[in-house]
């Protein structure tokens, strides 16, 4: 009995786990992580920053998400992002979601 309320517990937990992890396996199936990081800036800036940068903006996820898919340039320096055209718009939005909760 105690086995089987032991493994119960363990399924919740896994099931009701925060989706970040999710996400930042997503970012690392994307090849996201090739140029970011969580804390530190690779060749773009770290996922802590753009969410410290995008803190107040209401339209935070919006903008990210279509940077994500299309591409962007000149908010963090010359190097561009190039679009990401295997990422689809909903996992754009749930990465730039999970983006703006790095601290």
């Amino acid at each position: 009995m105690k086995n089987a309320l032991f493994a119960c517990a363990a399924l919740a937990a896994v099931m009701c786990a925060p989706s970040a992890y999710a996400n930042q396996e997503l970012a690392q199936k994307k090849n996201c992580m090739a140029c970011h990081s969580v804390d530190k800036k690779l060749v773009g800036p770290a996922y802590k920053d753009v969410a410290a940068k995008y803190a107040k903006d209401k339209d935070a996820v919006k903008k990210l998400s279509e940077k994500i898919v299309k591409g962007g340039s000149g908010v963090w320096g010359p190097v561009p992002m190039p679009a990401n055209t295997s990422v689809s718009p909903a996992e754009a939005e749930q990465l730039a979601k999970w983006v703006l909760t790095v601290k």
